[in-house]
């Protein structure tokens, strides 16, 4: 998987980031993982590895212990903390020259085999032999990340031996680069009178990234910005570029690059360090000495003047205005991210700059109306060695791009004047302390791509945890020096030569002339060879064609059994509580680490349908207009100082029973510090009872904001976007999530944000709020610590009875509505004590599905196939079956036809828990034969061509997802949202261990074969002629 830019960095920092407000003192659990850990010696051996360092960091509630490998100098780093799912990572700073994508189409290669598992694919195989809770490998701008993490010991090492030996032994069959990477190859590989082509998987991956106008742009400001060496080419691969590299090129970066000595290992977790240390050192580094490597990326040479490039991209059929579609930023170079403390203070400098509608740049740019929202990767960017920090306007009128760089120039001009108000420092600190108290399941992932970028370029990872004490720093510089921040923008921003502008204009034959440029190489590389060359290109497609549909042996592979699956699942404790007389509210004590998770559950059953398209508007908008005597900059501000987020979403919840059944609503949902608890309880008062709708201007701004992040989205969605129109016509629950999240709500807000007068949109909010913003059909949820529940239930109880409630009672809209009594389990739930809660669910029983084919032309060079079949709700004993299928399709059958032969980057089936079995792909150069692909695969399914094995795998594969860990915020939320409880979902796990070879052959007899199930299909992709004739299909 490739990464461009920085975004990833900056989310991360907010995920982790932790510091004290004024008088907050770090409380220090002690937990068994770290007390090990605080045992080791500087300067203790341990199986190769020297302890250089162990440092207790109480504000993360974990200990980092930094050894070196005695014989080759790897890095180590072991963060323990009390937290099962367990991480290990291996990084190789990787700094290639050009553009071919070798350290992309190399971390695709490597995990196609090795010495001691040299079967195809053993990384996709180990997806089924495993219950990791995650696996992937990344290639960042100049490193490659190899991480997995799993809450099973034996799992781990089983993981680690196929990662170790992957990384440092892999086979690099020329067979593999030609299908991860490129090859010319007939059309039909069968038949040598079809034209030669480009294929590969990577090489479609890049194609389908560049058709996101976002990244082309983010690419640009990095490789213009810093253009002495490694950042001014594309590591992922410039598709027009690919065709260069060689498979000879593809091993010598191996050779020079993945070395222990340019290696840094990370584990984190509650497993024992030294049973780590024994294996990596015994697997792979006891096998290598010590070398130089030549990586090292030198700092770029500052600018005398400041420099500007205009460059070109495809057209956004989905832009609001076609004659605003121009971007332009202005990016400046800042310090080497390797000073942790400065890296610090300008990302929090970053984000006072340009976060919420109280920053400097929110205000001169978003709010002047000339652009649709910020610029790519806005803000402060630290995954290259120097940082950055861009800020710009997308969605403007070429006219408008020295206005722009004007405004930027002025604005900051300001800031060295003015300063920023004490509150938003306060904000944002409260912000930070917030994001490391949450808690996340993902923690240990979160680290190793905080650490990554820093600790390539060897800074001190173990600094850059120690937020306590940069905080410290932070605060006593703002004391020492209130001019402190003002005195950075002037620095670094004002100051500054090495200033770039770069602008970026829609060219209505952008792709037409990439594909010209690419037919031209293609014809360069054809004409110049011989007819023994064609009969070799030929003969090797064969065989590779022969290598991808010959049966694996993977018995090589280490693998779990079904029998190392827990039996049972843990139960979740819940208490039920009617609040006000009659509003259930759902309290469930969890180590929330002194946060508290507020929800509100609010049904749309009365609310007319014509305004039902405008409900995630509403939603999107709500929390953004001000509210009782806040004006809106004044509410952020309050949001901001007082919880960590307040959001609102539009929710269609299936039936766990039947499939023509479902819940509509909002879901509310917010979190504090537990000391917060009352304001932000006043604020939710204020938003229900008194919201505000005159802000017209800046409701403008927000949906344009909206419609813009809609139309970027598809390029990395665009399967998710097929698969909801195509279920659109199996249920009645599929055609409202199109109208909250289909392509349809996409066009409708491009509609609304063309709009002249915007009045009318408007005032349809207050008409949504007198249906939504009361306690008629609401529930409410609490996780938090058993000391804090008492408060809370007096604060929510305050809350409910001062909410408004209809003066008389609002009928639904629909006539069928079914009263179904919360945890469908018969005979109750022992496990939720209190009273049985109704849910007001919305049936259609005359309802027929119906098929529909759909084609949405968009300009891209690949497409997004989703078909979709209605099969059976959740509690039907059909649905475990089926959800094992689903993945045995994936494994045994789609990834070989869909990635491997046909050169998609994704491709699979999956059952969702509407009944809805949905096949799709991803970045895909075939849409027709895609869908082929498809019935061959129900085919294969219906002939039942699959092992015991096969069958176990897919099971531990599934259970990998359904055991995957729950955040303490998110316990019990299946009882809340789904009325779906442990029993049941014990009995579907029963089920799931129960499905056989004779149930999986049945269930796609009985659902998947051709006219037993109504099934839709969609497409997003380029033109297609076939299609075009073909009257059977709608094109949109």
């Amino acid at each position: 998987m490739w990464r461009c830019g920085g975004l990833w960095v900056l989310e991360t920092l907010r995920r982790l980031r932790g510091c004290s407000a004024h008088h907050m003192v770090w409380r220090w659990r002690s937990d068994p993982a770290c007390e090990r850990a605080l045992q080791y010696q500087v300067g203790e051996k341990i199986h190769g590895f020297t302890v250089n360092q162990v440092t207790s960091v109480p504000e993360l509630f974990l200990t980092a212990v930094k050894l070196s490998h005695d014989d080759t100098g790897a890095k180590y780093l072991h963060v323990a903390r009390e937290d099962t799912n367990n991480l290990f990572s291996v990084q190789f700073r990787t700094t290639p020259m050009d553009s071919t994508g070798v350290p992309h189409i190399l971390e695709h290669t490597v995990l196609c085999g090795s010495q001691k598992y040299p079967c195809r694919d053993p990384f996709f195989k180990m997806l089924n032999r495993s219950l990791s809770t995650f696996m992937n490998a990344f290639t960042a701008s100049d490193y490659t990340l190899y991480p997995f993490s799993t809450q099973n010991p034996k799992d781990f090492q089983n993981l680690l031996s196929v990662y170790l030996d992957a990384t440092f032994f892999p086979c690099l069959r020329e067979l593999d680069f030609w299908q991860e990477g490129w090859r010319l190859e007939h059309e039909n590989p069968s038949d040598p009178q079809t034209p030669l082509v480009f294929k590969g998987v990577v090489f479609n991956e890049m194609k389908g990234a560049f058709t996101d106008n976002e990244r082309i742009f983010s690419q640009h400001v990095q490789n213009r910005l810093l253009p002495d060496h490694t950042y001014s080419v594309v590591s992922g691969g410039d598709p027009l570029c690919i065709p260069e590299l060689t498979w000879e090129q593809l091993k010598q970066f191996h050779a020079t690059h993945y070395h222990p000595s340019n290696a840094r290992f990370f584990t984190y977790g509650n497993f024992q360090l030294e049973q780590h240390l024994k294996q990596i050192h015994e697997e792979a580094l006891s096998k290598f000495q010590k070398i130089e490597p030549s990586t090292t990326v030198p700092a770029q040479k500052p600018w005398d003047e400041p420099r500007e490039f205009q460059i070109t991209c495809g057209p956004d059929s989905l832009a609001g205005d076609p004659s605003k579609q121009t971007t332009v930023s202005v990016s400046f170079l800042l310090p080497d991210i390797t000073d942790t403390y400065e890296a610090f203070t300008l990302n929090l400098l970053s984000s006072l700059l340009i976060s919420g509608p109280n920053s400097p740049f929110y205000k001169a740019l978003i709010e002047s109306g000339l652009g649709t929202d910020f610029s790519p990767d806005v803000g402060y960017n630290g995954y290259t060695r120097e940082a950055y920090f861009s800020v710009g306007l997308q969605g403007i009128a070429e006219k408008d791009v020295q206005t722009v760089r004007d405004l930027v120039d002025s604005t900051l001009d300001e800031v060295v004047r003015k300063g920023f108000e004490d509150d938003r420092i306060e904000a944002l600190l409260h912000k930070i302390e917030i994001q490391m108290k949450h808690q996340s399941t993902s923690f240990g992932l979160a680290l190793t791509s905080y650490i990554a970028s820093c600790w390539n370029h060897d800074g001190d990872p173990v600094e850059l945890l120690q937020l306590g004490n940069q905080l410290a720093r932070f605060r006593h510089c703002l004391k020492e020096n209130p001019k402190f921040l003002q005195e950075k923008v002037k620095q670094y921003f004002k100051n500054n030569q090495h200033k770039l502008t770069l602008s970026m204009k829609p060219d209505d034959k952008y792709y037409e002339k990439q594909a010209k440029i690419e037919a031209e190489k293609l014809k360069q590389k054809v004409t110049s060879l011989s007819l023994k060359d064609k009969q070799q290109i030929y003969e090797k497609g064969l065989e590779l064609r022969t290598q991808q549909s010959k049966p694996q042996d993977a018995s090589c592979l280490p693998a779990l059994c079904v029998s190392d699956i827990e039996p049972t699942m843990p139960f979740t404790e819940l208490d039920m509580d009617l609040a006000a007389g009659d509003t259930p509210v759902q309290y469930c004590a969890q180590p929330t680490n002194g946060m508290v998770y507020f929800r509100a559950f609010s049904s749309l059953n009365t609310l007319p349908e014509e305004l039902k398209p405008y409900v995630p508007l509403f939603c999107s908008v709500l929390t953004k207009l001000g509210c009782g005597t806040l004006d809106y900059r004044e509410q952020a501000q309050q949001i901001e100082l007082r919880t960590g987020g307040m959001t609102v979403s539009p929710q269609v919840l299936p039936d766990d029973a039947h499939l023509d059944t479902y819940e509509q609503g909002v879901l509310f949902s917010s979190l504090c510090l537990d000391r917060n608890l009352p304001d932000m309880m006043h604020l939710w008062s204020e938003i229900f009872n008194n919201p505000c709708f005159e802000e017209e201007e800046h409701f403008k701004v927000l949906v344009r904001i909206t419609a813009q992040e809609l139309a970027n989205g598809i390029p990395d969605s665009g399967h998710l976007y097929a698969s909801i129109r195509a279920s659109r016509t199996l249920t009645p629950a599929g055609d409202l999530q199109e109208t909250f999240g289909g392509m349809d709500q996409v066009r409708l807000m491009k509609r609304i944000a063309e709009m002249a007068d915007i009045t009318p949109v408007l005032r349809k909010l207050p008409r949504i709020q007198k249906h939504l913003l009361n306690c008629d059909n609401m529930r409410c949820a609490v996780n938090a610590t058993v000391q804090q529940m008492s408060e809370a239930e007096k604060v929510v109880e305050n809350f409910i009875r001062n909410l408004g409630r209809s003066k008389k009672e609002r009928k639904p809209v629909r006539p069928h509505v079914v009263e179904k009594p919360a945890y469908n389990g018969s005979g109750g739930n022992a496990h939720v004590r209190g009273p049985q809660v109704i849910r007001k669910l919305i049936t259609e029983p005359t309802f027929k599905p119906c098929q529909m084919k759909t084609h949405f032309l968009l300009p891209f060079p690949v497409n997004y196939v989703g078909e979709c079949v209605r099969t059976v709700p959740y509690t039907d004993p059909d649905h475990a079956s089926l959800k094992i299928l689903a993945r045995l399709m994936t494994a045994k059958f789609l990834h070989t036809e869909i990635r491997e032969k046909g050169g998609a980057y994704g491709g699979g089936a999956k059952l969702s828990h509407n009944g809805i079995f949905t096949l799709y792909s991803y970045r895909d150069p075939n849409s027709i034969e895609t869908l082929q692909s498809f019935g061959k695969a129900v085919d294969w399914a219906k002939a039942g061509k699959f092992t015991q094995q096969d069958i176990d795998e897919a099971k531990l594969s599934v259970f990998s997802t359904v055991d995957a860990p729950v955040a303490p915020s998110d316990k019990g939320m299946d009882v809340f949202l789904y009325g779906l409880s442990d029993d049941a979902k014990q009995r579907h796990r029963e089920q799931l261990f129960a499905v056989s070879h004779n149930q999986l052959m049945a269930v796609s007899h009985r659902y998947l074969g051709t006219g037993k199930s109504t099934r839709a299909v969609a497409i997003l992709g380029p033109e297609n002629a076939k299609i075009a004739k073909d009257p059977s299909w709608i094109i949109r």
